[in-house]
């Protein structure tokens, strides 16, 4: 037991410094945001560019630019030298619009609609109920699915947040003992593109809802897979899936209840071959629920937009696996907190 003196010493040593950086994480947050809500980034992929230089072409006021400019210099998002700013590697990479490996789509939702959502996340958790357009009456997929240029911009969204990971599957999973795979709730593509492109021996399928077969299809066209990648319209919790080697679901899982989760996976195993893989990927949360800080707070996530969604560890989603009827469940990490899990049928 630690003496009065010993408390005492270790009560002055501690700092408040990370309570009050996690506390207000969102002034850096809303920074960046607004940097590519500009489109600072973009601006900057043309060239190193003044403060004056800046402040014109993204007409923003005189009184707080150079504020903006260096605080995102101070979080490592820009560069500074002599008196030009410039993207890093980072930025420069990936949030310039114009390439493609542009992931700014998942940030820009971010600051249209779930920056303002996250604000009532105490709401949430003392009702149990969504904080997004449902609760003023609205239905966000409802709209989202009837406006062509909205869908089409979340399903770019949805590519920055997977398409890591779906190159890091290309490389980790072992398709060479595969031919066909389909990728369930496929969004614009960008799994099943990346696996198509670094496996030339495989013939894949997209399957979403009707509306996305064009942005799907011009994505597959654009990367040059679109002979070897087919579209499969339907709706996966009301038909069956494909029938093929491998079934992929990524950030689907989390979207629903319980219930829903394993009916899903029942569906899957169902669909599958002897022999057949499920991959399941997601921000998985680390079996002692003390680490991936994303994957729970991407739970978190799934109580603002979702009635039923939650974000879940690889140990849970194996168990659920062998539930349904899979003789084996393998947990792999992938970069950062995404990580999948495998069941084999």
């Amino acid at each position: 037991m630690l003496s009065r003196k010993d408390r005492s010493v270790a009560k002055r040593s501690l700092s408040p410094a990370k309570v009050m950086e996690l506390g207000t994480g969102f002034f850096g947050s809303k920074t960046l945001l607004s940097a590519i809500e500009l489109g600072l980034f973009t601006e900057l992929a043309k060239g190193a560019r003044t403060l004056e230089e800046l402040t014109a072409r993204l007409n923003l006021h005189p009184r707080s630019a150079r504020d903006f400019f260096d605080a995102l210099v101070a979080l490592g998002m820009l560069k500074r030298t002599g008196t030009r700013y410039a993207n890093t590697p980072e930025t420069a990479l990936f949030l310039d619009r114009a390439k493609p490996s542009y992931i700014g789509g998942i940030l820009e939702m971010c600051n249209a609609r779930l920056y303002r959502f996250w604000g009532s996340l105490t709401d949430g958790l003392r009702t149990g109920q969504p904080q997004n357009e449902v609760k003023t009456g609205g239905d966000f997929f409802g709209t989202l699915y009837s406006d062509p240029q909205r869908l089409e911009g979340f399903l770019k969204a949805m590519t920055g947040l997977s398409i890591g990971a779906g190159r890091e599957i290309a490389a980790q999973f072992p398709w060479k003992k595969y031919k066909t795979f389909a990728d369930v709730g496929c969004a614009q593509g960008g799994v099943a593109v990346e696996i198509a492109l670094a496996h030339k021996h495989l013939s894949g399928l997209g399957m979403d809802l009707p509306v996305v077969r064009p942005v799907f299809e011009d994505y597959a066209q654009t990367k040059g897979v679109a002979k070897r990648l087919t579209f499969h319209p339907g709706n996966f919790f009301k038909e069956p899936l494909p029938n093929v080697d491998v079934i992929i679901m990524g950030h689907i899982l989390h979207d629903w209840n319980l219930d829903e989760k394993r009916m899903l996976l029942r569906k899957t195993y169902e669909a599958l071959p002897p022999n057949g893989a499920v991959i399941i990927h997601e921000a998985l949360i680390d079996d002692a629920r003390k680490t991936n800080a994303f994957g729970l707070l991407m739970s978190l996530n799934m109580l603002i937009e979702t009635p039923g969604g939650f974000d879940f560890t690889g140990a849970d989603c194996s168990r659920w696996m062998k539930e349904a009827g899979f003789k084996k469940a393998k947990v792999e990490r992938l970069a950062g907190p995404d990580g999948i899990v495998v069941g084999y049928k």
